[in-house]
């Protein structure tokens, strides 16, 4: 299983790598977790930028969500692919019924495609980091729920 995880990320920054970064592509880059920049917003979620600048284009990054945090409904004008690395997290369409609610632990794929309406929850007691790959810019719509 170990294994099958490594490999789906790889796969998806490879599959990503050729938009994102073509003045690189003779150049391996190297982020230990503990040089990553996190950058913390007012709602205290984390965002450690890997590839691109997400308020401008196509982007990666590990995102960080407090334990407990759940998010407002909202929607993003781009698809977002995850990897969950830490912590179990959901992600519900707005005005699903929440027993369908399905909780990704580490090593667990996710897809919101852009215009769905949703809200984010992390529901364990450790915060909940992932890989995000979303390909468009970074945005945050609110929507009612």
């Amino acid at each position: 299983m170990k294994i099958n995880r490594i490999t789906l990320v790889v796969a998806m920054i490879a599959a990503v790598n050729v938009t994102l970064s073509q003045a690189d592509e003779n150049r391996i880059s190297n982020v230990p977790a503990d040089k990553m920049a996190w950058e913390t917003t007012e709602e205290g979620v984390g965002f450690a930028p890997l590839i691109g600048e997400r308020f401008s284009e196509a982007y990666m990054a590990m995102v960080k969500l407090p334990a407990g945090l759940h998010s407002p409904a909202h929607v993003k004008s781009a698809n977002m692919f995850g990897v969950v690395i830490t912590g179990t997290i959901t992600h519900l369409a707005v005005g699903a019924d929440p027993s369908l609610a399905v909780p990704l632990a580490a090593g667990a794929f996710y897809k919101v495609p852009a215009g769905v309406g949703h809200v984010s929850k992390c529901i364990s007691e450790v915060d909940c980091v992932t890989f995000l790959y979303q390909d468009g810019q970074f945005d945050f719509i609110p929507v009612e729920q």
